[in-house]
């Protein structure tokens, strides 16, 4: 207490000094028209620009909130979009109906872990199987494909990029519609690689790779690159191409994952028919 006393005796004259200037600033207001409108026209420019700049502050801390938002709008609008219906035709009485049955199904989640320096890449996010989360099913950016899912616990699920050295996925040329098989090299996160692609079809620089659709996790049309180079193996007829990644993995934050309904179906399907080839 005895230090505070001292403070305000040794500054008493600088307190006394802005009291002063305070007194005549409120009489200058309240006294002179002229004066007082200057008065409140700088207050308010001042005042104007502390709202500005809290209200840019809070915006940036909100950040976060408003990107969650616009991930979950955009699993919505992802579930509506012609790639996640099944198309059937029905004829009756010679009349088309067609009738579109969903197909796919959207979870947004949040990146909580993502490595993409490593030969075998893993992204972590903050969903799981309370969420309806289970392996196998498939992860896309807002960019493009991430990979599948491999594990998860009640809260978390764990992703195997397409940035690991296991990872294979089924593609398609959008322009010509020819499929091949994706693949990384395990160098460089920005780049993949294409193979089984016949040299009987012209390639272009540039050229959009998508989901080819024969995957039963991934719907068809899902961005996968864009092609930088190619060349053809020596007496192969098949392309070796090299593409960039529609996905920035160094800049992951919400990620979509994809469930299949039909999967289930699908692979059962796939196990009779084997079944029965086997026995012939």
């Amino acid at each position: 207490m005895q230090n505070l006393f001292n403070f305000i005796r040794k500054y008493s004259y600088v307190f006394i000094f802005i009291l002063l200037q305070t007194l005549s600033i409120v009489l200058i207001y309240k006294t002179t028209y002229y004066q007082g409108s200057i008065i409140l026209s700088w207050g308010n420019t001042i005042a104007g620009g502390w709202y500005d700049k809290t209200k840019s502050v809070k915006q940036y801390f909100n950040l976060v909130e408003t990107n969650k938002h616009l991930a979950e709008e955009n699993a919505r609008l992802r579930q509506q979009i012609a790639s996640s219906y099944i198309q059937y035709n029905k004829k009756i009485f010679e009349i088309n109906d067609t009738v579109y049955k969903q197909q796919y199904q959207y979870t947004e989640a949040q990146v909580i872990r993502n490595t993409w320096h490593t030969s075998n890449n893993y992204i972590m996010i903050n969903k799981g199987y309370l969420h309806g989360i289970h392996p196998d099913m498939a992860v896309v950016s807002s960019q493009g494909i991430v990979g599948v899912v491999v594990n998860t616990t009640p809260n978390f699920s764990t992703i195997m990029s397409i940035l690991h050295s296991n990872s294979r996925n089924s593609i398609r040329i959008k322009r010509t519609g020819v499929s091949g098989s994706l693949t990384w090299d395990t160098k460089d996160y920005r780049y993949g690689t294409l193979t089984d692609i016949p040299t009987t079809h012209k390639l272009y620089t540039n050229d959009t790779v998508i989901t080819s659709g024969f995957s039963k996790s991934f719907p068809e049309g899902i961005p996968v690159g864009y092609i930088q180079s190619f060349y053809e193996e020596h007496g192969s007829g098949f392309y070796t191409v090299r593409i960039k990644f529609a996905t920035d993995f160094n800049k992951l934050d919400f990620v979509y994952i994809i469930n299949n309904i039909y999967k289930e179906e699908q692979q059962k399907l796939l196990e009779t028919t084997n079944l029965t080839e086997s026995n012939e």
